[in-house]
């Protein structure tokens, strides 16, 4: 093939057939992989499980919960920790999404997935697409066991919710493709995971309304205003009684953006997995 029929096609780019396969293809070996790992179906469950009937039974006569936006009436704990367990689901699913492409970095299945001539941003938009896709899976299966528990929006809220849920699955995703894009062995991921789910999680509004936290400490209460997750949290949960938190919104929509560009740029070729390759090997 000659240099003009090359460069030829380089100008004519792809079609969008062409990037439907590759979504199509990337989408279902994730699925896949998801299905052949039960357990992880199955542990991303019992964990917001554990914390909404062992939790909250022992914490509903302690932390009361005033009549604050969304909710119009007194409402029981469980139903207060609802959306941070929804939202929790999908930060350790951005986690476990991630640890995979540690995997197959080590592996060496992350290099022939980059080395495909479709742009480099579009391949990592996908996978991350996907990583958000099975996290909806498993918050949707929550939804239905906690509703059997009388823990219900209005029906309305299983649609409204929906566009929060993608927009907070991205957010959580991109970070953690962003963190996974600085780890070089896979034995170093479980304690960076432990230090951003953990310290994330418990500073936010998850399990305690932040007018709470800023009586206890109000210092808490601004680095608990700082962190992302709590406004993915606040975004999900006006979102199930069919509001819009608008500030939530901003900021999820914001960070989504800040952390998918670092990790485009993370892995881009002269950056990422050029200096993660074998020792005199190419780049």
């Amino acid at each position: 093939m000659s240099s003009t029929t090359v460069d030829n096609s380089r100008r004519s780019g792809f079609s969008l057939s062409e990037y439907a396969t590759c979504l199509s293809g990337i989408v279902w070996r994730e699925g896949l992989r998801f299905l052949h790992q039960r357990e992880r179906f199955i542990s991303a469950l019992v964990r917001p499980l554990v914390w909404l009937f062992i939790f909250a039974a022992g914490f509903r006569q302690v932390l009361g919960i005033s009549i604050i936006p969304p909710y119009e009436t007194y409402i029981l704990y469980e139903v207060y920790i609802a959306p941070g367990l929804m939202a929790m689901i999908q930060l350790f699913n951005g986690m476990q999404s991630s640890l995979s492409m540690v995997y197959d970095r080590e592996m060496g299945n992350m290099r022939t997935l980059l080395v495909s001539p479709l742009p480099r941003w579009y391949l990592l938009f996908c996978k991350l697409l996907a990583g958000t896709a099975v996290s909806l899976l498993q918050v949707y299966a929550f939804l239905l066991i906690a509703w059997f528990w009388d823990i219900s929006p209005p029906p309305f809220g299983y649609l409204t919710v929906l566009p929060a849920l993608v927009l907070s699955g991205l957010m959580l995703g991109s970070l953690g493709m962003l963190i996974s894009s600085g780890i070089k062995q896979l034995e170093n991921f479980a304690g960076v995971m432990n230090f951003v789910i953990f310290p994330m999680f418990f500073a936010s509004s998850a399990l305690y309304p932040l007018w709470r936290v800023r009586e206890g400490s109000p210092m808490l209460y601004y680095v608990c205003q700082a962190n992302p997750f709590t406004h993915a949290v606040e975004l999900i949960r006006f979102a199930l009684y069919g509001q819009i938190n608008w500030t939530s919104l901003a900021v999820v929509g914001g960070c989504t953006i800040a952390f998918m560009v670092g990790a485009i740029y993370a892995y881009d070729p002269s950056r990422g997995l050029a200096r993660r390759g074998p020792p005199g090997g190419e780049t």
